[in-house]
């Protein structure tokens, strides 16, 4: 990645007033009910000027959560690398305002200690990310995803001792479906530390986390924040028509193929864009309405590729109710798919 020469930044006053918070599970923790996920988008395949103008659009927005990943990138590292130079040049007056989180638990580098949920590879994991990030700690460390082969006990010691250490001030996970977060939070409990966070894939077309997952995490004072609102582009107006020359489908296919805008698929989504029409929204700004609209869920985490999709997608904070009468059109839509 070449860095362009720096030209200095200075937030917008209002920024606060632009954005809701929301407290997180059991928690003194407040968190943008938007936040920005530093995914595919801040590695090598964007240029570093884009990755600024993203970030400091989300900032004036109001979002203060940033969240990135060990492997995120391409190449791995390479986001937090990435961030790290953002860091530097724009953030690190602003640290105290921000939320950062990052994870490790899939793979990250060769042999047996670069993966899943050992001790050794999450203490080694978060030393890493500190060094690429510039960072001296961050807000949120997640294990990234359950590994059955490692004891869960010694998954949730090591995120509590890199809590105990200072390197982290809140623990999280991500993927654990309900019967292993519920175990997840007991073991963090009888260490005497409260599970803060648990990261799902939520949207419109996943809602596995409605068959038990909310339960646990309400019932244990847990919050959520729920990853890909939009079903990675699928929820957004590109592909109304079919797929754009430009669109991630065609120049990205890691995570969305063309062959996923099928006819079924372009079907309900414009159902689904006629009732975000009547509501003077957007298809992405109601899909992540229709996320957030359980309290328990804290915060709903977006990607950009460019900074007018956050200012769009912040949009969605102008109106933020559902009727009764709206979520039952939303629910037959879905259940056609």
């Amino acid at each position: 990645m070449s860095y362009q020469q720096y030209q200095p930044y200075t937030p917008v006053d209002d920024r606060y007033n632009k954005m809701t918070y929301r407290r997180c599970g059991r928690s003194g923790l407040k968190l943008p009910v938007i936040s920005l996920g530093l995914w595919h988008n801040f590695g090598d395949i964007t240029t570093f000027g884009v990755q600024q103008k993203i970030l400091r659009t989300a900032f004036d927005s109001g979002i203060t959560h940033f969240d990135l990943a060990n492997n995120y990138g391409p190449p791995y590292g390479e986001a937090e690398r990435n961030f790290g130079e953002h860091m530097k040049r724009d953030w690190h007056t602003y640290r105290d305002e921000l939320v950062i989180s990052t994870k490790a638990g899939f793979g990250m580098w060769k042999g047996p200690y670069g993966d899943n949920g050992s001790r050794k590879y999450l203490i080694a994991s978060i030393d890493q990310s500190l060094k690429r990030m510039n960072l001296e700690y961050v807000d949120i460390f997640y294990h990234h995803r359950p590994d059955n082969g490692t004891p869960i006990e010694e998954t949730m010691g090591a995120l509590y001792d890199i809590v105990k250490s200072g390197k982290a001030l809140y623990a999280g996970i991500s993927n654990y479906n309900p019967d292993q977060t519920r175990r997840a939070i007991l073991y963090m409990k009888d260490m005497g530390m409260h599970m803060l966070i648990h990261q799902p894939n939520y949207n419109m077309f996943n809602r596995s986390i409605e068959h038990g997952l909310i339960d646990v995490v309400r019932e244990e004072g847990v919050g959520i924040m729920a990853f890909a609102p939009l079903a990675g582009g699928r929820l957004t107006g590109r592909y109304l028509n079919g797929i754009p020359e430009d669109s991630r489908a065609i120049h990205d296919p890691r995570f969305l193929c063309a062959s996923d805008i099928n006819e079924e698929l372009l079907k309900t989504i414009r159902a689904l864009n006629a009732v975000a029409e009547r509501r003077g929204q957007t298809l992405a700004q109601l899909a992540l309405v229709w996320t957030l609209r359980n309290p328990v869920v804290t915060s709903a985490l977006i990607g950009a590729s460019k900074p007018e999709q956050v200012a769009e997608n912040v949009k969605a904070l102008d109106n933020m109710n559902l009727s009764e009468e709206e979520l039952n059109e939303i629910d037959a839509i879905l259940a056609n798919r």
